[in-house]
């Protein structure tokens, strides 16, 4: 533990840090790593772990706090010994940083206004650095938040040109994560792969069954009984990629289409801010094709 301070000496306040990892599953992983924090005066406020059996793969996630003056770099130095034991992948994040997000949207903005609200009352730890959009439907809304906004068009003959624009945006505003909200063009499987894990998409739970225009109008016509949204990371497989969060909703026969669509947007928007929560609470681990999910 860190020694006393002397009276009249000002101390840093402790710092809030997130340490997530995995590897190969094996005795002595959580005593590696607690000990180490525990030696530079780390108090840990919470831990989770998983062992998925199938893969023999171990996973953790500890928020704790170390006293002022300590970075991430004096962290992955301590524990450095400890990643090469087991052939960890870790990672530190430093609580207090706000990451950085870049919104695509198209013309329906529910889910954009959803999340641009759960920052502005602070659900959300998150700052939108640009919106990037093919249509201006909602260039209003981003002046009125002073976002910037980029109203890139995008057709068959100048998508790679466009996509790599986005790249460009991405770097130069260091954005920690891109956002599909609803945005209506598909990436292409370079883009996609080259911000895998860092691409966040929504969309209605009726694919592969009711895909192309009006989902909830064919879900409407065919009679289903419950609908709901997945927010999933973007991969070269449209929407299959790995999901983070999901919510169904009963409907009735009683329920016209624009009934459907109504609630269809609800649900979209909820479940992509949790998603994004997740995301940004470093509370998602990629397991394969599958995640990881470390919930309050």
């Amino acid at each position: 533990m860190p020694a006393p301070a002397m009276l009249g000496e000002t101390t840093a306040a402790p710092t809030a840090f997130v340490l997530t990892l995995s590897c190969d599953d094996g005795p002595g992983i959580v005593a590696a790593v607690t000990t180490e924090l525990a030696a530079m005066g780390g108090n840990i406020g919470e831990s989770a772990q998983y062992r998925d059996v199938a893969s023999n793969r171990f996973f953790m996630r500890i928020a704790f706090s170390a006293p002022g003056g300590v970075v991430t770099a004096d962290i992955e130095r301590a524990l450095k010994p400890a990643m090469e034991r087991f052939g960890m992948r870790l990672s530190v994040h430093d609580a207090a940083r706000r990451p950085r997000l870049i919104i695509m949207v198209s013309r329906f903005d529910h889910a954009m206004l959803h999340l641009l609200y759960q920052i502005r009352v602070g659900r959300l730890n998150a700052e939108v650095v640009a919106v990037v959009s093919n249509h201006e439907d909602s260039a209003a809304t981003a002046s009125y938040e002073n976002i910037p906004y980029h109203c890139w068009k995008v057709t068959k003959d100048n998508k790679a040109e466009q996509e790599e624009k986005l790249l460009q945006l991405v770097r130069e505003t260091q954005a920690d994560l891109v956002i599909l909200a609803r945005y209506m063009q598909v990436l292409s499987d370079n883009l996609s792969t080259r911000l895998y894990g860092k691409i966040i998409n929504i969309h209605h739970s009726f694919l592969p069954s009711f895909k192309g225009a009006k989902p909830y109008h064919q879900a409407h016509e065919r009679g289903v009984k419950l609908i709901g949204a997945t927010a999933h990371y973007v991969t070269p497989d449209l929407d299959e990629g790995p999901i983070i969060e999901q919510e169904t909703e009963r409907v009735t026969h009683s329920m016209g289409a624009e009934d459907f669509v109504a609630t269809g947007r609800d649900i979209e928007s909820r479940v992509l801010a949790r998603a994004v929560r997740l995301h940004l609470e470093n509370r998602v681990m990629l397991n394969g094709h599958r995640t990881v999910i470390f919930a309050q």
